[in-house]
């Protein structure tokens, strides 16, 4: 009897064993989806902020261009008030010379 009871002992034992080792395995195996779902993340969000460190430069792009395309208008106003005026004295001058 003492033959058969370690053999069962032993049979429990490996049933225990599988069951642990199983239980490890599935373990394991979440860890590893975890992981993976935790990666793909990172890589998205590195995607995402490369995209927006691009759209910032062709918004800093833009604004520069708007900068300077403002200084050019603010010249071309500056020569047309002086042109206006000169105008505005010619024609002072010209109605002063009819009369």
């Amino acid at each position: 009897m003492a033959a058969g009871g370690a053999a069962d002992a032993q049979a429990r034992f490996g049933h225990s064993v599988k069951g642990l080792l199983t239980e490890k395995v599935t373990s394991c195996g979440t860890d590893v989806i975890a992981l993976t779902k935790q990666v793909l993340k990172g890589s998205r969000s590195a995607e995402l902020l490369g995209q927006a460190a691009r759209n910032m430069v062709m918004q800093e792009d833009a604004i520069l261009h708007s900068e300077d395309s403002l200084r050019k208008m603010a010249i071309i106003t500056t020569h047309l008030q002086y042109h206006v005026e000169r105008s505005s004295n010619l024609q002072d001058q010209l109605s002063h010379l009819l009369k």
